[in-house]
């Protein structure tokens, strides 16, 4: 089986490119001391954040390792009197932010095992030295003709993969370079198709690509050897460093800063364009593409590391094209980090930020006009283009290359179709990667807009234009019940003086005393007396209209059933016998 769903044992789940902030929360005086609280956060999710304790000892051990990349970095002067002073505290503890936000902002610091170790000790508490030892020399007793000269300590960037200096036995004054890494969390070949394809590593053979002398894996790590080159990377070349120097010390702050001569920028960059070219057309998953996995053997670039897409590691310019959701194959990785790797042959460093919205004046306008391709912001908002589509432009399209050696990488059917379904998972995961950031970056944007002095202004003018429309409409509302209620209790006082079913009979008190009407009389009945018919009348017309509302509530609330006038009738309804 090519593809495993569940991730294989061994395999390393934690990205360790992924960028750590830190932020702190307060600040707590002891006897002697102040602890500083720290919350760091691995990307961006707040749910995958914890809690650290350091005090001023632990960011000044820190920054004396850190000397050794000759940056002048921000860290707050020592204070032996009067270091408990509140206000002292206060801005002492802006200082040492200001300094996490250096160090975590810093592409090469920020990746180093230094300040790893420093916010995140739960993750890198290991030796991965000691371990790349102990899987080496389980190596070395079935395969005895190999020697280690010496460890080459943090000549790489990565914190999991360890080089060592050999040689051979039977040839002592040859030296190779051995390398061992763990995997990573891109790693989704099953491990018999992962061991197969890294054994075919030293099969591989082309004029631009660093041949592998051995390699073999097992189920958790892989190990290569190579030959030791003393010229050292393009990298080297650009920085003028050694290259057994440790990572920090050769790139962090190079003494001069100077690209490459033109001709230099254009053979490099066409020899490199042309294997990716090959490895694309392949089906063979890179991106890992930066100068120093470029090798220089006189002046001809070959190139690095093809065991890192196999192993599943990170690329060293992922946290650059997460960003940008249409670099989100492998392929439009490879032209991104060549960007990268232009910018640096032709102005001497990397670019301060990604994109770039202005290039510095360059040897040619080819130059400029390949480097917007790959890295301003309409080529990062809008995709890539093609290897192919680079090798023809100006730059390279004139570049001769006199090479005898033909290319030879046969990959069997089976391993080939293991590296697209493994290539396919690897673009998966960047791809969602690429959309939580992309929607975490416009929550945070909506957040700061909704934040802002302008838009708190415009959110007060709206409150109170409300507010008014809203009381406005409540006294609107008050007049028209009032004048309901007015109408509604009108209607109901000459109810009782005009509806024939309630009659009330007629009361000697006059108007305050509202008689009411006699009850109903057979059709010889005597007419009603005129006093009767003329109180109900004009106290229906004073009840209407809101005179007189006050007595008649008063006349029903009065009302007293003995003051009633006994009535004499006269019967004519008996049968008459004559």
């Amino acid at each position: 089986m090519a593809f495993m769903e569940k991730p294989p044992a061994g395999k390393v789940l934690l990205d360790d490119t992924v960028p750590l902030t830190a932020a702190i929360e307060a600040s707590q005086s002891l006897q002697s001391h102040t602890e500083y609280i720290i919350r760091v956060q691995r990307g961006i999710s707040v749910e995958n954040s914890w809690q650290i304790v350091r005090r001023y000892s632990d960011f000044d051990l820190l920054n004396n390792s850190l000397q050794i990349a000759g940056l002048s970095l921000p860290l707050p002067p020592k204070k032996l009197i009067g270091n408990m002073d509140r206000e002292f505290i206060a801005e002492r503890q802006k200082g040492l932010q200001n300094y996490l936000n250096v160090i975590t902002t810093n592409h090469i610091l920020s990746n180093c095992e230094l300040v790893k170790k420093f916010l995140d000790p739960n993750n890198y508490s290991a030796n991965y030295t000691e371990i790349a030892l102990q899987q080496v020399s389980m190596f070395f007793r079935s395969e005895p003709k190999w020697e280690v000269v010496e460890p080459l300590k943090d000549i790489g960037w990565r914190i999991r993969k360890k080089y060592f200096l050999m040689k051979i036995k039977n040839q002592p004054k040859e030296r190779l370079v051995l390398s061992w890494a763990d995997l990573g969390p891109d790693k989704y070949l099953s491990d018999k198709d992962f061991q197969c394809l890294i054994k075919l590593l030293p099969s591989c053979l082309h004029p631009y690509i660093y041949r592998v002398t051995f390699a073999t894996a097992n189920e958790s790590s892989a190990l290569l050897i190579r030959m030791f080159n003393e010229k050292g990377t393009l990298k080297d070349l650009i920085y003028k460093a050694k290259p057994k120097d440790p990572f920090l010390k050769k790139y962090c702050n190079p003494k001069k800063i100077q690209g490459l001569e033109l001709q230099q920028i254009k053979t490099y960059g066409r020899q490199i364009l042309e294997v990716l070219k090959f490895l694309h057309d392949k089906g063979f998953p890179y991106g890992h593409l930066h100068a120093s996995n470029v090798m220089l053997d006189g002046d001809t670039c070959r190139l690095l590391d093809l065991e890192n897409s196999l192993l599943g590691l990170p690329s060293f310019y992922r946290s650059y094209f997460s960003q940008f959701r249409k670099i989100n194959t492998l392929e439009s990785v490879d032209v991104h980090c060549f960007g990268h790797l232009l910018y640096e042959m032709t102005y001497g460093r990397p670019p301060d930020s990604v994109p770039v919205d202005s290039f510095p004046p360059a040897p040619s306008m080819a130059v400029v006009a390949v480097l917007e391709s790959t890295l301003s912001c309409e080529a990062c908002k809008n995709g890539m283009p093609t290897v192919s589509r680079l090798l023809q432009m100006p730059l390279f399209s004139d570049v001769l290359l006199t090479t005898s050696e033909k290319p030879q990488f046969k990959i069997p059917t089976k391993l080939k179709e293991a590296l697209r379904i493994a290539k396919e998972c690897i673009e998966k995961r960047l791809i969602e990667e690429q959309k939580q950031i992309h929607q975490h970056r416009r929550l945070t944007r909506a957040q700061s807009h909704h934040g802002s002095e302008e838009e708190r202004k415009k959110r007060k003018i709206l409150a109170r234009k409300k507010s008014k429309r809203s009381a406005l409409e409540n006294s609107e509302e008050h007049s028209a019940k009032y004048s309901n209620s007015n109408n509604s209790a009108g209607s109901g006082a000459s109810s009782p003086l005009t509806s024939p079913s309630s009659p009330t009979p007629p009361s000697t008190s006059g108007i305050s005393a509202l008689p009411p009407p006699p009850p109903p009389l057979p059709p010889p009945a005597a007419p009603l007396p005129p006093a009767s018919t003329e109180a109900p009348a004009q106290l229906s017309s004073q009840a209407v209209n809101g005179v007189s509302r006050g007595a008649l509530l008063s006349s029903i609330q009065n009302f007293q059933k003995g003051t009633l006038r006994k009535a004499e009738t006269c019967d004519h309804s008996a049968p008459k016998i004559g």
